[in-house]
């Protein structure tokens, strides 16, 4: 894809290294919370990293961090894998279906939990995915917004997307 001028109300999903995924209509609430499109689906924001910091293979970094993921209804993110645990916290109107895939070389569905306040349905208002487990979410027909907080702190050579 070239790196064509956007629409008024778009923005450019990239890949982590830069290159032009696609171009996205803002949503309203990414518009409001002044999300970017991640590389691996949805809307987000870094909102906060911890004050104090940790070394993680002989790098500094924060000992937590926390973003905004907005998933518009349709929207799904790629199967993905975090090299730290992640705490989701759900925030709404709409529920999240997360599948996890395992902690394999590539995922496999292996379990599928919902995030969301519907707590006798099954839902959970949050979730802790662990270190090095295969992870996505699946679209609704609601808008959901949530809060991951990944510690040590989230960069993104500690995420990895499935081939």
């Amino acid at each position: 894809m070239t790196d064509s001028a956007p629409e008024p109300g778009q923005l450019a999903r990239r890949t982590v290294d830069g290159e032009l995924i696609e171009w996205l209509d803002v949503p309203d609430r990414a518009a409001l919370l002044e999300l970017e499109p991640h590389p691996e689906g949805g809307w987000y924001r870094r909102t906060w990293a911890s004050g104090s910091g940790v070394v993680v293979a002989g790098e500094p970094r924060p000992a937590a961090t926390m973003i905004y993921f907005l998933l518009p209804p349709g929207e799904a993110s790629a199967w993905h894998v975090v090299a730290f645990d992640e705490i989701w916290l759900w925030h709404g109107p709409g529920s999240v279906r997360l599948e996890l895939g395992g902690s394999g070389e590539a995922p496999l569905t292996t379990e599928a939990l919902t995030l969301g306040p519907a707590i006798e349905r099954g839902e959970h208002p949050q979730l802790i995915i662990p270190a090095g487990v295969w992870q996505r979410t699946l679209p609704s027909g609601t808008e959901a917004l949530v809060t991951c907080v990944v510690s040590p702190g989230f960069t993104f050579a500690d995420w990895k997307l499935a081939e």
